[in-house]
């Protein structure tokens, strides 16, 4: 499958586990379930990622797509 827009790649890292980071410095990992061209995010299983080391299970989170710099699929996970 040929990527010809920029959301492709999150079309194709759907129900895969993705990093996400913030403006602020935040970091989670979750299974990406949803997003709209707004980045608009929704994680489930989600977790706050500190230092490297995951801190708190969150569950099913949505962050909002104007606060998102890096979206990065977990390859083999």
């Amino acid at each position: 499958m040929e990527l010809t827009k920029p959301l492709d790649a999150l079309n194709q890292a759907r129900d895969q586990r993705i990093l996400v980071e913030l403006k602020n410095g935040s970091q989670f990992v979750g299974k990406l379930k949803a997003f709209d061209v707004h980045l608009n995010t929704v994680l489930d299983d989600a977790q706050e990622i500190v230092d490297g080391e995951a801190k708190r299970n969150l569950g099913r989170i949505l962050l909002r797509g104007d606060t998102i710099i890096l979206l990065s699929p977990q390859k083999g996970q």
